[in-house]
């Protein structure tokens, strides 16, 4: 089965879609990923075919502004520059980021099936739950419900709009301004960071999460037999800023050792218990006791899947939701604002109570109930 699979080159999206393509070819498929420049030869070296996903520039008349335009008119666009190289491959399935949504407006255009991929929790809204991005937890009894209701009722507003942001954005290109949406989504999260609702939709599947390393390189480990900490800051342009020299000063004294994971440049100046730059962070989570990072998707269930607790420092977008979903199971502590003091002592109560590292674990064992993403895409073609 040839596959097109369409993600932008944040690595929160791109890093699962060159996960799915590894999968793919696993399975003998031929996926083509496209994407942004920025990963298209590590994704080559790993033997996926590429292409460049054009369209991803800001234009002058773009919105960046107001996030249902940008995702929505912009997606409008990318179907539009796309199509052409999509009709030539000749794809039997596309698959497009939930953010990326470009591709499946493609595959609209063309006739063709497609899945929705989305690295994270499903976010669609529901009739049991808070509005996804408040961080809270379902309302319980009356009162709770209640309450749920009315955040709801203020934010169905912003839901309407982003609606009709998106029929007009199809109508521009000559589709039906109703969206059908995809047969199938790909929900590439641990069971343990979904929510219970009676509206789960018959199409959402969970499948895991889809993890990818940019490099083969292994970042070595200070010296010691203390306990690791893992410190990855925000790969997204909404992560908390300067975390990495923040979360130094408030370790300093604790008796640990420290890995900070960076796709960029690292500190300049680092205490000799300290290590920083580019490497696997699988390798460092097999000594990783703790990890602390911004609450993005992919750090968040990387770490968990490996069975480490997290301190979270979350920023903005989808980073306030998933800490506190990852506060709830047990397996998180979050710490908003950032202050050395703050994170040092989250960092201490974590490797002082193993209750932190049990529910890390059971996040771990919620995987024996994930889907196989492949084996979907096969459904849908």
């Amino acid at each position: 089965m040839r596959v097109a699979v369409v993600a932008g080159p944040d690595p929160g999206h791109a890093f699962p879609a060159i996960a799915l393509c590894l999968r793919l070819l696993e399975a003998g498929d031929e996926p083509v990923l496209f994407t942004g420049p920025r990963w298209l030869d590590a994704a080559r070296a790993a033997g996926i075919s590429v292409r460049r996903l054009k369209g991803l520039a800001p234009r002058p008349t773009d919105d960046d502004g107001d996030a249902g335009a940008r995702i929505h008119q912009r997606a409008a666009h990318i179907a539009t520059e796309n199509l052409p190289e999509l009709s030539a491959m000749l794809p039997d399935l596309i698959v497009s980021d939930v953010l990326t949504a470009g591709g499946g407006l493609a595959a609209e255009r063309l006739g063709l099936p497609w899945v929705e991929l989305s690295p994270h929790p499903l976010y669609q809204p529901s009739r049991a739950l808070p509005p996804i991005g408040s961080g809270l937890a379902p309302g319980d009894g009356v009162r709770g419900r209640a309450r749920d209701a009315v955040l709801r009722t203020m934010t169905a507003r912003a839901v309407r709009n982003g609606q009709r942001q998106r029929s007009a954005a199809r109508v521009s290109i000559g589709l039906p301004a109703e969206d059908p949406g995809p047969p199938a989504r790909l929900i590439a999260t641990l069971p343990a960071l979904e929510v219970d609702r009676p509206d789960w939709p018959s199409n959402a599947h969970v499948v895991g999460p889809l993890l990818w390393e940019p490099t083969d390189a292994v970042l070595g480990l200070p010296p010691g037999d203390a306990p690791l900490v893992m410190v990855a800051p925000s790969t997204a342009h909404t992560g908390v800023a300067e975390m990495a020299e923040t979360v130094l000063e408030g370790l300093a004294g604790l008796g640990v050792r420290a890995a900070i994971s960076t796709l960029d440049t690292p500190p300049e100046r680092l205490p000799e218990w300290a290590t920083a730059g580019l490497g696997r962070q699988d390798e460092l989570l097999t000594h990783a006791a703790v990890v602390v990072g911004g609450g993005g998707h992919g750090l968040l269930a990387k770490s968990l899947a490996a069975g480490v607790p997290v301190v979270t420092v979350p920023g903005g977008g989808d980073q306030w939701e998933l800490a506190n979903r990852a506060v709830r199971q047990g397996s998180s502590l979050l710490v908003r604002p950032l202050t050395p003091e703050a994170v040092g002592s989250a960092v201490q109560r974590v490797l002082d109570d193993k209750k932190f590292a049990a529910a890390a674990r059971r996040a771990a064992d919620s995987l024996a109930e994930v889907e196989d993403p492949v084996q979907i895409c096969h459904r849908v073609r």
